[in-house]
């Protein structure tokens, strides 16, 4: 059961203004206009040098979101949570349901432990599953049955088992562009819904380029994830640029727009992050150290959480103190069942 009393906009948090942030992982011009929506995507054609042109833009974009990846910041595990909600919102409503990213953080965070988050909460879970585990075992046959269940697909062992065998052999024969083509076409001949196609995209990039946790980057791509279940694809669908490239370019740029974004996110959680780490020597409350780690560590925290050490009452206070330094928003609106990240 969902706890979830109408919000209140008397009761938002305030937050101190701030101006937009630079990317710490500075972006060139040329590749903010080099990358295309999918509007100008479909004005380019399908020519060999518009491929070659999306390619090199895609390959810049993944190589700046590498180095965000690499710097293995404290925040790292607040922003990929993040992305991971937004994912979840958009295969959401692909999927004709109407929860927002607030509703979505709601099933997760309030309802009781035992019970069932609701079709939408387990989509949301499947995206957190792929942000926290471990990249090296997000495409195991268990784990992909696990993501298979949380889609409000039917727990197919055997469909798990054959689709972790085809990617481990598609990792193993095809380079980083293969590899992105045949995650979808490895979803599409078993006539699952793309949203799984984007979920084991993600996974293999991570990977290929030897991250130690998966970014959210596919799934808030609606013109990726813009129908449930494709057309079935007849005999062995093809993994190549040469044989595809209408695919590998609509692919390829939905990767560069996604990973644009990505960086994008990382700069506005950096500075706020910044500012919770700076007030958090201050904070006299016993086990605020935890509360500052947990919320630099997941998208958000509720009010009534157990902390170690930590009363309700001087839990709530912390939160309160936070949010009046400017470090810490109240997400929710409400006045009660608060919900707090940075």
């Amino acid at each position: 059961m969902i706890l979830r009393p109408k919000s209140s906009p008397r009761h938002q948090g305030p937050m101190l203004a701030a101006p937009a942030a630079a990317p710490s992982v500075a972006l060139p011009d040329w590749l903010r206009r080099a990358v295309p929506d999918a509007q100008s995507l479909a004005a380019k054609g399908s020519g060999p040098s518009a491929l070659e042109d999306i390619a090199v833009a895609a390959g810049a974009a993944i190589g700046a979101l590498d180095a965000v990846v690499r710097r293995k910041e404290r925040w790292a595990g607040v922003w990929r949570q993040r992305l991971a909600l937004a994912a979840a919102a958009v295969t959401t409503r692909q999927a004709g349901r109407t929860e927002d990213e607030a509703a979505l953080r709601d099933a997760v965070l309030l309802t009781r432990p035992g019970d069932d988050v609701g079709p939408a909460g387990r989509m949301l879970l499947a995206w957190r599953r792929l942000a926290a585990r471990p990249a090296e075992e997000l495409l195991t046959e268990a784990s992909i049955a696990s993501v298979l269940d949380a889609l409000g697909l039917a727990r197919d062992d055997e469909t798990a088992s054959d689709l972790a065998e085809e990617l481990r052999q598609l990792a193993a024969t095809e380079g980083t562009v293969g590899v992105l083509i045949g995650a979808f076409a490895a979803v599409e001949r078993r006539g699952l819904p793309r949203t799984l196609g984007c979920w084991i995209a993600d996974a293999m990039l991570a990977q290929r380029l030897g991250w130690a946790h998966a970014v959210a980057l596919l799934g808030e791509d609606a013109g990726v994830n813009s129908s449930g279940r494709p057309r079935l694809s007849t005999g062995i669908a093809a993994t190549s640029i040469e044989a595809v490239p209408a695919r590998a370019k609509t692919l390829l740029a939905a990767q560069a727009r996604a990973a644009l974004r990505a960086v994008d996110l990382s700069a506005d959680i950096e500075r706020r992050a910044d500012r919770l780490i700076a007030v958090a020597p201050g904070l006299r409350a016993r086990g605020a150290d935890v509360v500052v780690d947990r919320l630099l560590s997941d998208d958000a925290i509720v009010a009534s959480a157990k902390i170690a050490g930590m009363s309700d009452r001087s839990l709530r206070r912390l939160f309160e103190r936070l949010v009046e330094l400017g470090a810490v928003r109240e997400l929710s609106g409400r006045a009660a069942f608060r919900i707090y990240g940075i």
